[in-house]
């Protein structure tokens, strides 16, 4: 069973990402930056955790306001380091853990979090800038794997500081509801004080940073009350961002073990790291066994349905680069060169030979069976003139026409296909 090992609160400044790329572990003004993570990179040497599930928020780098949401779990297989306007980072890929991703999921849908959920993004400063310091990689990569959970901080409304406590705690029950045998430790990222725009630019409350970390160790309950207003009056509107190490501090026993705390202020932002160990207080195996239960009860009894493949996390990152060709023709420059040569737009997309044999022949049930879902057959069925009753049929191993007589109007045909298809015959042929 999963447990998690520990805490770990640091901010995620692009001053730390700035100091560690630059070498400035000697100058006087930013060694204060790297003493403060040496106990950090200490402690998850010696504890060695399977995954840092990390907690922390986009800066309109890889989540944008055409669709923004609350609470975004990053459920793919590797996260890459996003430019965020003069070039990436020069720091290798981590690897992602995609079953865990998937379990928190389920668990947290469970307890009625409406999450979304991502891959294949790229991850800013929001999550390689303490990254890179608390935890040393080489030329092999890093020694965990990471789980970024992307909270919507930056365009109210935002959750509350309650709400981020409670999902602290449902994380915790999804953890330790996983069945394998893994050490996971919660990063909290983001603040102290700090405001970046407008004529209060450069506002900081030090002691207010103080009394945030005294209240979060020992009464974290007196922070979830405090509305938003009340964070950015005391630590300036971008600090109210700390909300989220309440998620942390949620998904920790009620009593913690401080075992590092620091704090500097070199300019814009109240910089501080800390390490906390839960009071080891064990889940009780009935109570685990229950949300088990828990989260198996929507989808119970679906897979007795013959012929039915309910489209899960799992399914999407197994097929993921399949679903997302398939996708890409919705973009007409796109759909031209697959009409063109079809055979070189899958190749240069890196798509398998096994993927690309199921696209040349069709095989309308076996791309379903690989993890495709039914939206983007239906793309591939406009783009080459196949309609959707046609695909419906070879699904269920019929010709259209026993297909047609099921229906109560047989001569309906059609498909998504818009204004510039060509080719709408729909002979059976195809």
């Amino acid at each position: 069973m999963a447990r998690i090992i520990g805490g770990i609160a640091a901010s995620h400044t692009p001053t730390i990402g700035f100091a560690f790329d630059r070498d400035k572990r000697n100058d006087p003004v930013w060694a204060p930056i790297f003493e403060a993570f040496e106990p950090v990179r200490g402690w998850i040497e010696r504890q060695r955790p399977d995954v840092l599930l990390m907690v922390y928020n986009d800066h309109v780098t890889s989540f944008f306001f055409d669709h923004y949401s609350a609470f975004t779990l990053g459920v793919g297989e590797r996260w890459s380091v996003a430019d965020e306007g003069g070039g990436a980072r020069d720091l290798p890929s981590i690897a992602g853990h995609p079953a865990l991703a998937a379990h928190i999921g389920r668990s947290l849908m469970t307890d009625e979090f409406d999450m979304s959920f991502f891959q294949d993004r790229p991850l800013d400063h929001g999550c390689f800038s303490p990254l890179s310091v608390m935890c040393g990689h080489d030329a092999g990569g890093w020694p965990v794997k990471l789980l970024p959970l992307q909270m919507g901080v930056l365009q109210f409304p935002i959750p509350s500081a309650r709400r981020c406590w409670k999902l602290g705690q449902a994380l915790r029950r999804a953890i330790e509801s996983y069945p394998e045998d893994l050490r996971v430790a919660i990063v909290a990222t983001g603040g102290l004080s700090h405001q970046v725009h407008g004529e209060r630019a450069g506002f900081n409350n030090p002691a207010w940073d103080e009394r945030f970390l005294d209240l979060f160790e020992r009464d974290p309950e007196a922070l979830a009350v405090l509305t938003h207003a009340e964070y950015a009056e005391w630590g300036g509107l971008e600090g109210a961002e700390v909300i989220m190490w309440l998620t942390m501090r949620g998904a920790l026993a009620a009593q913690v073990r401080c075992l590092h705390r620091s704090y500097y202020l070199p300019s814009m932002t109240g910089i501080a790291t800390a390490i906390y160990e839960p009071v080891e207080q064990a889940p009780l195996p009935s109570a685990v066994a229950r949300h088990r239960a828990r989260m198996a009860t929507q989808l119970e009894g679906a897979q007795r349905l013959s012929g039915t493949y309910p489209f899960t996390i799992e399914r999407c990152v197994q097929a993921y680069r399949l679903n997302q060709y398939l996708h890409s023709l919705i973009d007409p420059a796109v759909r031209e060169r697959f009409l063109a040569d079809e055979a070189t737009s899958m190749r240069e997309a890196g798509l398998t030979e096994v993927e690309r044999e199921m696209v040349r022949s069709r095989d309308w049930r076996a791309l379903i069976h690989y993890g495709v879902i039914f939206f983007m057959l239906e793309k591939l069925g406009a783009v080459v003139g196949v309609s959707n009753l046609h695909i419906y049929a070879a699904m269920r191993g019929e010709t259209l026409e026993a297909f047609q007589r099921t229906r109560n109007a047989p001569g309906a045909l059609y498909s998504v296909a818009g204004k510039q298809a060509t080719d709408l015959a729909w002979s059976e042929a195809k």
